[in-house]
């Protein structure tokens, strides 16, 4: 990594799959934008290593929703951290979320606000969605960006029954993957 590269870390937690694929998706993001690279991380990889996120220029946070909420092992990672809001470690990175759910609604919203929270809490700068939403007027499809209409962060959907090769569907992918490239962008000058 040069002087000038920034570096986005993008952790994440993935039960069944589904919000790697999403992660990805943002990481690719991430990468697209020339003078940024992604760092992708599962939680279970990251508890004890903090250092890795204190000196990225941004943290891109992601959880499927379960029960209304970020998973427990996402929670596990957000606890860990304490020593990092303790010292503001993070004070004044570029911050982000994404979540994904098997419902079109599954309280999508409530994990986005709790990551968002848990990012003003350390100090960071949140960055939204940027997207108008899709699939809301008579002429809109399932293939529409931002079909979840998200403002706060990026959503996804998948089928309990479809596996990761498969869900979430392509629209929820490009939209993750358009909301790291925000996330780059503003990392860029922010940290200019």
């Amino acid at each position: 990594m040069t002087d000038n590269m920034k570096k986005i870390v993008v952790v994440y937690h993935s039960g069944y799959g589904h919000t790697k694929v999403q992660a990805e998706s943002v990481a690719e993001g991430v990468g697209s934008i020339e003078g940024v690279e992604a760092d992708l991380i599962a939680v279970e990889d990251v508890t004890d290593d903090l250092e890795r996120l204190a000196e990225a220029d941004g943290i891109v946070f992601g959880s499927p929703t379960y029960m209304g909420s970020v998973s427990a092992q996402f929670k596990t990672f957000m606890d860990a951290s304490s020593g990092k809001w303790a010292e503001q470690g993070w004070a004044n990175k570029i911050a982000g979320g994404f979540t994904n759910s098997a419902a079109q609604n599954g309280d999508k919203l409530n994990t986005l606000i709790q990551m968002s929270i848990f990012a003003a809490q350390h100090g960071m700068v949140w960055v939204g969605l940027g997207m108008l939403p899709g699939n809301h007027t008579n002429d809109g499809s399932e293939e529409d960006l931002n079909r979840m209409g998200a403002t706060l962060g990026a959503m996804a959907q998948s089928n309990a029954d479809a596996g990761p090769d498969v869900a979430p569907p392509s629209s929820d992918r490009e939209t993750a993957r358009l909301y790291g490239a925000r996330i780059a962008e503003a990392a860029k000058r922010w940290a200019a």
